[in-house]
């Protein structure tokens, strides 16, 4: 995942058609491409310029076959921290940063990791990717696309699976990845806020809390190579109002080896 600067046309703070309360109480309006375009990215990220960050965690289980239960490794926490970019076109691009740190079962920091399917040991390396503008994904009415591969990828509608419960509005998304990475690779991601704040049109970027199911190739510190298989992730976190709010531990930690990952402005 990776993640610059966004300001919408025409007067600054000026936002674009976002959904509206629909004529039910406890509804939301997103019969047009344009409140289904608007509603992924206040969800996602934000409409106006600044770095957006979320922070999660989760455990990481090996799926070896069908005679075995998914086997429990190691945990992870870690921020992705996205800002999204209104381009000339009226398309945007979501561009961000990922740093992941892996951790023990009994919560500690993972640096060497007693491997129990190979029985060697792995020094452990962390989670880290994104980039700036131009190396991002585009996001319009007509998808998700790499931006350095939009060219060459067709438009297809963007259709996110939206539901209201409980005044609850919650939007299912499958990740886009760039073609060529090496399989399995896969992410169903679903994102939950409250009926009131979606509906909020004062508000650029909604709060937010989600949870997600990952499954990934063998990460490449576990020198898994040739061993059949594949990782399976489960991850859940918060959409936060800043740096600020991440766990201290976890910040430090961060900010100390990857100092440059800590704002996608800077890139």
């Amino acid at each position: 995942m990776g993640a610059g600067g966004l300001l919408m046309s025409g007067a600054q703070g000026a936002l674009p058609d976002v959904p509206s309360a629909g004529s039910a109480p406890g509804t939301v309006e997103l019969n047009s491409p344009t409140a289904n375009l608007t509603g992924f990215i206040r969800m996602m990220a934000s409409l106006i310029d600044e770095d957006v960050p979320w922070w999660y965690n989760g455990t990481v289980y090996a799926v070896q076959g069908e005679s075995q239960n998914p086997q429990a490794l190691f945990t992870f926490e870690g921020m992705e921290l996205y800002r999204v970019a209104h381009l000339e076109d009226g398309t945007f691009e979501l561009t961000g940063n990922t740093v992941t740190f892996f951790r023990a079962l009994d919560g500690s920091w993972l640096r060497e990791f007693a491997n129990p399917i190979t029985g060697a040991r792995n020094e452990v390396g962390a989670a880290v990717q994104g980039g700036g503008p131009g190396r991002g994904f585009n996001v319009s009415v007509d998808g998700v696309r790499p931006t350095k591969l939009r060219e060459q990828i067709p438009a297809a509608p963007l259709r996110k699976w939206w539901s209201v419960a409980a005044g609850r509005v919650w939007m299912n998304n499958d990740t886009v990845y760039p073609p060529g990475l090496s399989a399995p690779r896969a992410q169903s991601q679903s994102m939950f806020a409250t009926v009131d704040e979606f509906n909020d049109a004062e508000l650029p970027r909604i709060p937010a809390v989600f949870s997600s199911t990952v499954t990934m190739p063998w990460l490449e510190w576990m020198d898994m190579e040739g061993k059949p298989g594949h990782l399976l992730w489960h991850a859940a976190g918060a959409k936060l109002k800043s740096l600020d709010a991440l766990p201290d531990e976890y910040r430090q930690r961060a900010e100390n080896e990857y100092p440059e990952r800590m704002s996608v402005a800077r890139q």
